[in-house]
Protein backbone atom coordinates (compact mmCIF):
# COMPACT_ATOMS: atom_id res chain seq x y z
CA UNK A 1 0.00 0.00 0.00
CA UNK A 2 1.42 3.66 -0.93
CA UNK A 3 -0.18 6.49 1.15
CA UNK A 4 1.03 10.06 -0.68
CA UNK A 5 0.93 12.84 1.43
CA UNK A 6 2.05 16.03 -0.57
CA UNK A 7 1.01 19.89 0.14
CA UNK A 8 2.75 23.38 0.59
CA UNK A 9 5.61 24.22 2.48
CA UNK A 10 5.45 23.66 6.40
CA UNK A 11 2.01 22.57 6.15
CA UNK A 12 3.83 19.38 8.50
CA UNK A 13 4.58 16.88 5.88
CA UNK A 14 6.97 15.32 7.36
CA UNK A 15 5.94 14.99 10.74
CA UNK A 16 2.76 13.92 10.29
CA UNK A 17 4.10 11.45 6.81
CA UNK A 18 6.91 9.49 9.86
CA UNK A 19 4.12 8.83 12.27
CA UNK A 20 1.25 8.10 10.29
CA UNK A 21 3.78 5.65 9.11
CA UNK A 22 5.07 4.53 12.60
CA UNK A 23 1.39 3.59 13.85
CA UNK A 24 0.86 1.52 10.63
CA UNK A 25 3.76 -0.26 10.57
CA UNK A 26 5.14 1.26 7.30
CA UNK A 27 8.22 2.34 5.73
CA UNK A 28 8.36 6.56 5.88
CA UNK A 29 10.34 8.01 2.63
CA UNK A 30 11.37 11.31 3.14
CA UNK A 31 11.37 12.93 -0.42
CA UNK A 32 11.75 15.93 0.64
CA UNK A 33 15.07 14.63 2.46
CA UNK A 34 16.26 13.51 -0.77
CA UNK A 35 16.25 16.48 -2.65
CA UNK A 36 17.64 18.30 0.04
CA UNK A 37 20.61 16.14 0.30
CA UNK A 38 21.42 16.74 -3.54
CA UNK A 39 20.81 20.65 -3.06
CA UNK A 40 23.40 20.44 -0.04
CA UNK A 41 25.87 17.93 -2.55
CA UNK A 42 25.54 21.09 -5.30
CA UNK A 43 26.55 23.52 -2.81
CA UNK A 44 28.89 21.93 -1.25
CA UNK A 45 30.80 21.32 -4.97
CA UNK A 46 29.85 24.75 -5.82
CA UNK A 47 27.98 23.78 -8.84
CA UNK A 48 24.91 25.64 -10.21
CA UNK A 49 21.97 24.94 -11.62
CA UNK A 50 22.83 24.99 -15.51
CA UNK A 51 25.97 22.76 -14.91
CA UNK A 52 23.96 19.75 -16.05
CA UNK A 53 27.11 18.03 -16.79
CA UNK A 54 28.57 18.45 -13.16
CA UNK A 55 24.83 17.52 -11.96
CA UNK A 56 24.45 14.76 -13.82
CA UNK A 57 28.26 13.48 -13.10
CA UNK A 58 27.02 14.48 -9.00
CA UNK A 59 24.10 12.22 -8.98
CA UNK A 60 25.57 9.31 -10.49
CA UNK A 61 28.23 9.40 -7.43
CA UNK A 62 25.25 10.23 -4.90
CA UNK A 63 24.15 7.77 -2.06
CA UNK A 64 21.34 8.53 0.04
CA UNK A 65 20.17 6.39 2.77
CA UNK A 66 17.36 6.85 5.01
CA UNK A 67 17.84 4.81 8.24
CA UNK A 68 15.95 4.59 11.24
CA UNK A 69 18.06 4.75 14.29
CA UNK A 70 16.26 4.75 18.06
CA UNK A 71 13.39 6.24 16.73
CA UNK A 72 14.70 9.15 14.88
CA UNK A 73 15.34 9.30 11.20
CA UNK A 74 18.99 9.72 10.17
CA UNK A 75 19.33 10.92 6.63
CA UNK A 76 22.79 10.02 5.11
CA UNK A 77 24.47 11.26 2.04
CA UNK A 78 27.53 9.12 0.88
CA UNK A 79 27.41 7.66 4.19
CA UNK A 80 27.79 10.83 6.24
CA UNK A 81 24.69 11.85 8.62
CA UNK A 82 23.31 15.38 7.07
CA UNK A 83 20.15 14.91 8.75
CA UNK A 84 20.34 19.02 10.19
CA UNK A 85 22.68 19.74 7.34
CA UNK A 86 19.97 19.61 4.47
CA UNK A 87 17.71 22.00 7.14
CA UNK A 88 19.41 24.92 7.25
CA UNK A 89 18.45 28.15 5.66
CA UNK A 90 20.86 27.89 3.18
CA UNK A 91 19.53 24.78 1.82
CA UNK A 92 15.43 25.38 2.06
CA UNK A 93 16.41 29.00 -0.06
CA UNK A 94 17.79 26.36 -2.65
CA UNK A 95 16.07 23.17 -2.44
CA UNK A 96 12.82 24.28 -4.56
CA UNK A 97 15.13 25.32 -8.13
CA UNK A 98 17.18 22.03 -7.37
CA UNK A 99 13.93 19.78 -7.15
CA UNK A 100 12.89 21.83 -10.20
CA UNK A 101 15.66 20.27 -12.17
CA UNK A 102 14.87 17.36 -14.93
CA UNK A 103 17.58 15.24 -14.44
CA UNK A 104 16.83 15.53 -10.40
CA UNK A 105 13.83 14.49 -10.60
CA UNK A 106 14.01 11.21 -12.94
CA UNK A 107 17.03 10.27 -11.03
CA UNK A 108 14.99 10.41 -7.48
CA UNK A 109 11.73 9.61 -8.70
CA UNK A 110 13.36 6.55 -9.89
CA UNK A 111 14.64 5.87 -6.84
CA UNK A 112 11.37 6.00 -5.11
CA UNK A 113 9.43 3.89 -7.05
CA UNK A 114 12.39 0.97 -6.61
CA UNK A 115 11.62 1.39 -2.60
CA UNK A 116 8.06 1.53 -2.90
CA UNK A 117 7.63 -1.76 -5.45
CA UNK A 118 8.78 -4.00 -2.28
CA UNK A 119 7.18 -2.28 0.72
CA UNK A 120 4.16 -0.62 2.10
CA UNK A 121 5.23 3.03 2.22
CA UNK A 122 4.02 6.52 3.45
CA UNK A 123 5.70 9.03 1.49
CA UNK A 124 5.47 13.01 1.47
CA UNK A 125 6.30 15.53 -1.00
CA UNK A 126 4.89 17.81 -3.75
CA UNK A 127 4.08 15.34 -6.12
CA UNK A 128 3.65 12.22 -5.11
CA UNK A 129 0.27 11.65 -5.70
CA UNK A 130 0.25 13.24 -8.72
CA UNK A 131 3.11 12.55 -10.96
CA UNK A 132 5.22 9.83 -8.94
CA UNK A 133 2.63 7.88 -7.14
CA UNK A 134 -0.64 8.55 -9.20
CA UNK A 135 -2.49 5.15 -8.42
CA UNK A 136 -1.41 5.18 -4.69
CA UNK A 137 -4.08 4.02 -2.30
CA UNK A 138 -4.90 6.97 -0.38
CA UNK A 139 -3.69 10.55 -1.07
CA UNK A 140 -3.25 13.30 1.01
CA UNK A 141 -2.69 17.27 0.42
CA UNK A 142 -1.88 19.80 3.30
CA UNK A 143 -2.22 23.69 3.72
CA UNK A 144 -2.30 25.85 6.08
CA UNK A 145 -1.90 29.83 6.97
CA UNK A 146 1.43 31.37 5.89
CA UNK A 147 1.87 32.77 9.04
CA UNK A 148 1.00 29.54 11.00
CA UNK A 149 3.41 27.81 8.72
CA UNK A 150 6.56 30.51 9.06
CA UNK A 151 5.82 30.26 12.87
CA UNK A 152 6.85 26.46 12.86
CA UNK A 153 9.80 26.58 10.54
CA UNK A 154 11.31 29.05 13.00
CA UNK A 155 10.78 26.75 15.73
CA UNK A 156 12.41 24.01 13.32
CA UNK A 157 15.69 26.34 12.77
CA UNK A 158 15.45 27.82 16.78
CA UNK A 159 16.37 23.75 17.49
CA UNK A 160 19.01 24.03 14.52
CA UNK A 161 20.51 26.88 16.49
CA UNK A 162 19.51 29.29 13.45
CA UNK A 163 17.64 32.14 13.53
CA UNK A 164 15.13 34.01 10.87
CA UNK A 165 12.37 36.78 11.22
CA UNK A 166 8.59 35.78 10.82
CA UNK A 167 8.43 38.15 8.07
CA UNK A 168 11.56 36.80 6.00
CA UNK A 169 10.59 33.17 6.89
CA UNK A 170 7.20 33.82 5.64
CA UNK A 171 7.97 35.62 2.22
CA UNK A 172 10.14 33.02 1.85
CA UNK A 173 7.11 30.13 1.93
CA UNK A 174 4.82 32.38 -0.15
CA UNK A 175 8.05 32.25 -2.41
CA UNK A 176 8.65 28.62 -2.70
CA UNK A 177 4.63 27.98 -3.13
CA UNK A 178 4.26 30.74 -5.93
CA UNK A 179 7.51 28.48 -7.31
CA UNK A 180 6.61 24.87 -6.89
CA UNK A 181 3.05 26.15 -7.81
CA UNK A 182 4.26 27.15 -11.45
CA UNK A 183 7.27 25.51 -12.14
CA UNK A 184 7.32 23.46 -15.21
CA UNK A 185 8.36 19.90 -14.17
CA UNK A 186 6.29 18.36 -11.60
CA UNK A 187 4.40 21.38 -10.23
CA UNK A 188 2.75 21.66 -6.70
CA UNK A 189 -1.18 20.69 -6.98
CA UNK A 190 -3.41 18.93 -5.44
CA UNK A 191 -4.90 15.31 -7.23
CA UNK A 192 -8.83 15.27 -7.52
CA UNK A 193 -8.78 12.09 -5.78
CA UNK A 194 -6.57 13.57 -2.50
CA UNK A 195 -8.69 14.22 0.90
CA UNK A 196 -7.61 18.05 1.59
CA UNK A 197 -6.38 18.65 5.04
CA UNK A 198 -6.01 22.14 6.55
CA UNK A 199 -3.69 22.15 8.97
CA UNK A 200 -3.53 25.78 10.58
CA UNK A 201 -5.82 24.85 13.41
CA UNK A 202 -4.23 21.10 14.00
CA UNK A 203 -1.13 20.16 15.72
CA UNK A 204 0.31 16.95 14.78
CA UNK A 205 -1.31 14.39 16.33
CA UNK A 206 -5.04 16.09 15.20
CA UNK A 207 -3.47 15.35 11.32
CA UNK A 208 -2.03 11.83 12.49
CA UNK A 209 -5.73 10.72 13.43
CA UNK A 210 -7.28 12.86 10.47
CA UNK A 211 -5.15 10.49 8.14
CA UNK A 212 -5.62 7.66 9.95
CA UNK A 213 -9.16 7.40 10.24
CA UNK A 214 -9.40 7.75 6.40
CA UNK A 215 -6.99 5.33 5.97
CA UNK A 216 -8.73 2.81 8.40
CA UNK A 217 -12.21 3.80 7.01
Amino acid sequence: MIIAIDGTAASGKSTTAKIVAEKLGFTYLDTGAMYRCVTLAMINAGIRNTDSELINNLLKDLTIDLVENEGNLQILMNNVDVSNEIRSVEVTENVSAVSALKKVRESLVKIQREIAATTNCVMEGRDIGTVVFPNADFKFFLIADSTVRAHRRQKDLQSMGEEMSIEDLEKDINRRDEYDSTREISPLKKAEDAFEIDTTDLNIDGQVSRIIEIVNK
